[in-house]
């Protein structure tokens, strides 16, 4: 059984002093992301009669290895724990056709929701009562036989030793593990403002296939719509390498302009990233006491970049296992049978066997959108799945099932 929390008080910026010593707890959490974040307010959160865990989050100072402000999306039924810090949800979602063709779909009990990582940091903090926060960068992880040393540098060269019983780890592993297939899901979104009403708030447009595609991929806009006026509106690809900036911005002139008729605006704040679309396996211990969640831990879904309900489900089932102080091996972020199908839709993309913009249209079209949403969060059994699998081009997924097996495996 984990220990009573000691009570260290938060660290405003450790930068300032040195440490007299290894600081001493029972889980260290390595970045401040949304994996990091969940994860140490879970630990201080247990059940009625359970000791809190003592919890040391080490997160990067300001510069190149803090990510910068991003947005979330992720579906859930009814009331979720972080509703109250949303920008928005939705009931309802709407795709575009690459003839043109608008879908619509209501969600059923389902919401889709808009989390901005600033509003998740600002809303968690109150909630992080004995958390020690360092702010500095993680330079090694040395196994003991009691649990870990974590060796971390603040900005100014301090050093500091945080020895702790399990180590949970969030940054990406490098090099990334290898893979059979992979693509790359980049894009670039303009949080825009126009004088004239311009946006209908009551539905995302979750695929807008009009845009032009790529000879390698597919390409889509997406936008958030957040008031009449107001919406984050990105250009989005799925392809082997990135664009430039000027290209971005090329796109989204031409998706704002001439596909959604947006003839004055301005653009407020800008956002931009890049999600892996791979096979690769990740696995989920790093050492002896030492985990990866989040995205280095699988929490990505391959075939559509979708992390952050996956990502409180694996965090809950963690802290779960420390409050019972048994082995903390986060779970499974997906079924095996949800990344087998991923697998043969990026190669069928990769190809050019499978086109995409159709193959998501034709989901969209004709599975109920309640349980399409529920498949691409793995939470669908093999029937429904089955029963989905018929509205794909089955020969073609059939022909890349079999060679499959034959690829190797690349970084």
């Amino acid at each position: 059984m984990v220990s009573r929390s000691t009570g260290n008080a938060v660290t405003a910026d450790p930068r300032t002093r040195e440490e007299s010593g290894p600081v001493q707890c029972d889980v260290v959490v390595i970045g401040a992301g949304a994996a990091g974040l969940s994860l140490a307010w879970r630990l201080l959160a247990p059940p009625a009669g359970v000791a809190a865990p003592s919890v040391a989050l080490v997160e990067a100072p300001p510069g190149p290895l803090r990510p910068p402000p991003r947005t979330w999306c992720y579906w859930e039924r009814g009331a979720g724990d972080y509703d109250h810090w949303l920008t928005a949800s939705w009931g309802r979602l709407r795709l575009h056709a690459p003839g043109g063709r608008a879908l619509h779909r209501d969600l059923g009990g389902l919401r889709y929701k808009m989390l901005s990582s600033d509003a998740f940091d600002r809303g968690l903090r109150p909630r992080l009562t004995g958390l020690r926060r360092v702010e500095a960068v993680a330079r090694e992880i040395v196994d003991r036989p009691d649990g870990v040393t974590v060796i971390c540098r603040a900005a100014d060269g301090t050093e500091h030793r945080i020895r702790a019983r399990w180590a949970f780890d969030s940054r990406p592993p490098s090099p990334a593990p290898p893979a059979r297939v992979g693509l790359l899901q980049h894009f670039k979104g303009w949080f825009v403002h126009t004088e004239r009403a311009a946006f209908a708030p009551d539905a995302v447009h979750l695929m807008d296939f009009r845009t032009a595609q790529p000879p390698h991929g597919l390409s889509f806009g997406y936008v958030l719509p957040l008031t009449p006026h107001r919406a984050l509106v990105e250009y989005t690809e799925f392809s082997a390498a990135p664009l430039s900036d000027d290209s971005y911005d090329e796109a989204l002139r031409h998706y704002t302009g001439s596909l959604l008729g947006l003839r004055s605006f301005e653009v407020r704040a800008v956002e931009q990233g890049r999600i892996a679309m791979t096979d690769a396996r990740h696995p989920r211990r790093a050492g002896r006491s030492t985990f990866r969640i989040g995205s280095a831990g699988g929490a990505v879904r391959p075939s559509t970049g979708y992390a952050f309900a996956a990502i409180q489900r694996q965090t809950k089932a963690v802290a779960s296992l420390v409050h019972a102080g048994r082995e903390p091996l986060p779970p499974p972020a997906y079924p095996r049978r949800s990344l087998a199908m991923d697998a043969i839709l990026l190669r069928g993309i990769d190809t050019g066997r499978i086109s995409g913009p159709d193959f998501f249209t034709r989901l969209f079209e004709e599975v109920p959108a309640e349980r399409l949403l529920r498949f691409l969060d793995g939470g669908t059994g093999p029937l429904d799945e089955f029963r989905i699998g018929l509205h794909t081009p089955v020969l073609t997924m059939l022909r890349t099932t079999a060679e499959l097996p034959f690829l190797g495996r690349r970084t």
